[in-house]
């Protein structure tokens, strides 16, 4: 059963050791959860092809390694937009919120469509990244139980690494199915990279300083292809105790789409 970040419990889902965070062994990383929240997104059926251009997700608090409770709801319908609502409980207790935009997708056929599908990339002024078997692997913050950023994915750095301070760029790939037993989309192998952006180009030490991340909000240009989804990622401090992480999205293809997430710093005690 430790075979993937979750596996289903009745109508809960169980947390394994792949999914835990660097901040404490008793807290999931916040990627498996953004994970969990996009294919919760993905279980709403639509009479129209619809495709998810924003996913933001809510960290409302640290989420325990507990069974949770994953709901989704189209709370506006639409031919064209929609907007999904995911709430991540245990107990009596909202832990993450989600919110995904959907936009309808038209058939590269249609009349009037203008779009790039899959497989091309949109064109960009940033020079595309080298591939993941350029990368090298990097040691990982110091902590001595198994956890997402360590053993549940697999990081391969371009251009810095854990132990330095500053931008950073590096190829992210999963480890583990986020269930045992299913193939990850497109949109959960994002939604799982995506989170890594403060933690690899963090600007502050890991070991004097916090800087957790709050939420997570992820703009996706077209579906990711294949495993491997790349980030370019830096760091900017603003009003003390405040900053934010904003990565540009890659995969093997080209451009992806980039995220934000607003940080939460402080000295450690």
């Amino acid at each position: 059963m430790n075979d993937a970040l979750f596996h289903p419990d009745g109508d809960r889902w169980v947390a394994t050791d792949f999914a835990r965070g660097p901040w404490s062994p008793d807290a999931l990383h916040g990627g498996p959860v953004a994970a969990l929240v996009g294919r919760a997104v993905e279980t709403c059926p639509s009479d129209e092809p619809m495709h998810v251009a924003r996913l933001t997700v809510e960290l409302l608090r640290p989420v325990p390694l507990v069974p949770l409770t994953v709901t989704a709801t189209i709370s506006r319908p639409g031919r064209k937009v929609q907007l999904v609502d995911v709430v991540v409980r245990s107990a009596d207790h909202d832990l993450a919120w989600g919110r995904a935009l959907r936009i309808r997708r038209l058939s590269d056929d249609s009349p009037g469509a203008i779009g790039l599908g899959t497989s091309t990339a949109p064109p960009s002024d940033v020079p595309a990244p080298p591939g993941p078997e350029e990368g090298q692997r990097s040691p990982e913050p110091l902590r001595d139980y198994r956890a997402f950023h360590s053993h549940g994915a697999e990081l391969r750095y371009l251009s810095g690494d854990f132990s330095r301070r500053g931008p950073s760029a590096v190829w992210v790939r999963l480890a583990v199915p986020i269930v045992a037993g299913e193939e990850p989309s497109p949109l959960e192998r994002v939604a799982a990279a995506s989170d890594f952006g403060n933690g690899v180009s963090s600007v502050l030490d890991f070991e004097h300083y916090l800087f957790i991340n709050p939420d997570l909000t992820v703009y996706i240009d077209r579906p990711a292809v294949g495993e491997w989804i790349c980030l370019d990622a830096r760091t900017t401090l603003g009003t003390p105790g405040v900053g934010l992480a904003q990565s540009l999205l890659w995969d093997v293809h080209g451009p992806l789409g980039r995220s934000l997430q607003s940080l939460l710093i402080e000295k450690r005690r």
